[in-house]
């Protein structure tokens, strides 16, 4: 709760990455609050008012999750929709032409996102640019939790993803601070 406010308000690029995360980590303790508040929450060294807050957000989390049916996988509506945004964000600076280091960074990553999409098993499962980058980047997290190799082509493909998200979560950020013209 504490992260994703500071993320939120920061990085929202990290702050979807950490939210998929906490999503699987609320299917790992089988969307059981019971088991989240003795086996995960009550690890931290937080005060009691700390650990009644988390509990708390970590409930309306699993209360979302069963309500929209996404208890064994896919994402919150609260997720989806920061994903919208900034794919709504997205196509807005490919489309104005005013943010060249925009476009010439995703022309570098367009060849990685082609190849991952191809990856994609059918038409239907297709997503869209912007989510399949998320999706590899927070594959490749989960690979680098398990302690598994990474080839040394995926990790210049993640690198330059990142640099794509973190150039579009810089503009989300003045973009909600009324910092970017698109005129």
């Amino acid at each position: 709760m504490y992260v994703s406010q500071q993320l939120r308000k920061n990085n929202i690029a990290e702050f979807l990455l950490y939210m998929w995360q906490v999503e699987d980590i609320i299917r790992a303790y089988d969307c059981s609050l019971t088991r989240i508040r003795r086996e995960y929450i009550n690890q931290f060294e937080y005060t009691d008012e700390q650990k009644e807050e988390m509990t708390d957000w970590y409930g309306n989390l699993v209360k979302m999750m069963n309500q929209e049916g996404v208890r064994a996988g896919g994402h919150l509506q609260i997720n989806r929709i920061v994903l919208q945004q900034l794919e709504e964000l997205h196509n807005q600076l490919l489309d104005s032409g005013k943010f060249p280091f925009y476009n010439s960074e995703y022309y570098r990553v367009l060849p990685y996102i082609v190849e991952l999409r191809n990856k994609e098993k059918s038409e239907q499962e297709k997503t869209s640019e912007i989510e399949t980058c998320f999706n590899a980047l927070y594959g490749t997290m989960m690979l680098k939790l398990q302690k598994k190799e990474i080839s040394p082509d995926t990790q210049h493909a993640i690198k330059e993803i990142s640099t794509l998200l973190g150039m579009l979560s810089d503009y989300y950020k003045k973009d909600k601070n009324g910092e970017l013209k698109f005129e």
